[in-house]
């Protein structure tokens, strides 16, 4: 195993606790960003960020937030796993375009334009039809490209995609989902969302969950590299990483709560569960955060060399979001006051 290796998830929402972040640490996880909200508005939003405040005071000899992304390298060195935030709707922001700010400075570090539906900023990846990004949408990137926060576009459908992935100044990402090629799911992407994604400078965060697999359950780790490698000749080494999407030990009533929110009244049961009120069971050789040291050993298997596995565990993400932070333009009232 790789000496001193950074990997950082793209994309989580398990139902945290101690057992999970021993699980994480065992699994050499350095770095998550933990999906904060699906549905929620932004009150609800402020308390999860509580939730997480108690987290770190209860939990912090085995959690830390990173509040600066030279924090991961503090992470690592003392045993704990960063904690990051992403929106995985803009539910958050409502139709207040200053919120983004605001949520910015408390640590939220990507936002999804849409979450399957049709949004305020752009259309879902199960719409019908797919008028692009919105005015107000067009707004919301430019904010998020000021303050630093990463445009998402997992769930987010290809017109609309390539929209954002033109208006934004900065590098996007799809934080979790896999090419169209792999699988064909409405979340995965095409060949054409993969390219402009590449030429922009943004990332693709490989997704382990079932639905996104070939074969789903019975994905083999051959398969899931061999779809990484034939990406890496479609996009380039530089432009993807990992973004599990593991929802580990979560109660049926969350998967409820993802596909239906407040919108609908009926059990939107999502693509590829026909009609199975359950969550899928993962891969044998990806079941939990232990596992991560197996697509370590299927690149290693595959010829990778070290710097490419590096790049893919984490060093990609750890670039792009040093990159938005370094240039981003947060009110920092601090730095004003001693400057005065």
């Amino acid at each position: 195993m790789l000496k001193d290796l950074i990997t950082i998830d793209g994309t989580q929402y398990s139902n945290w606790g101690p057992d999970i972040f021993q699980q994480m640490r065992a699994g050499g996880v350095t770095a998550v960003n933990v999906t904060l909200v699906y549905w929620e508005n932004a009150r609800e939003t402020l308390s999860n960020l509580g939730h997480w405040n108690r987290a770190f005071e209860t939990h912090g000899s085995l959690i830390m937030p990173i509040r600066r992304m030279q924090d991961i390298e503090v992470a690592q060195r003392t045993g704990r796993v960063g904690i990051m935030f992403g929106l995985q709707n803009a539910s958050s922001i409502e139709d207040d375009v200053s919120l983004i700010e605001i949520f910015g400075q408390l640590g939220v570090r990507t936002m999804q334009l849409t979450y399957n539906n049709q949004s305020l900023l752009a259309a879902g990846c199960y719409e019908t039809q797919d008028a692009g990004v919105t005015r107000f949408g067009k707004v919301v990137i430019e904010e998020m490209n000021r303050v630093g926060m990463l445009i998402d576009m997992s769930h987010s459908a290809e017109r609309s995609t390539l929209e954002a992935i033109d208006l934004s100044s900065r590098p996007i990402v799809i934080s979790h989902a896999n090419p169209l090629f792999f699988h064909p799911s409405k979340r995965n992407k095409s060949d054409t969302v993969l390219k402009a994604l590449a030429a922009r400078g943004g990332l693709l965060g490989f997704s382990l969950y079932p639905y996104h697999l070939k074969n789903g359950p019975a994905c083999t780790l051959d398969d899931f590299v061999e779809m990484v490698l034939r990406t890496i000749d479609l996009m380039g080494v530089d432009h993807v990483g990992l973004g599990s999407d593991l929802c580990q030990n979560q109660p049926y009533s969350i998967l409820e709560w993802m596909r239906n929110g407040r919108w609908t009244k009926t059990t939107d049961y999502g693509e590829g569960s026909a009609g199975a009120p359950e969550w899928p069971d993962q891969p044998e050789w990806f079941k939990n955060n232990a596992d991560f040291p197996n697509l370590v050993r299927g690149f290693e298997r595959h010829g990778l060399s070290e710097e490419d596995i590096r790049k893919i565990m984490g060093l990609n993400w750890y670039r792009l979001l040093a990159d938005a932070e370094q240039s981003n333009g947060l009110v920092r009232h601090d730095a004003d006051l001693t400057a005065a």
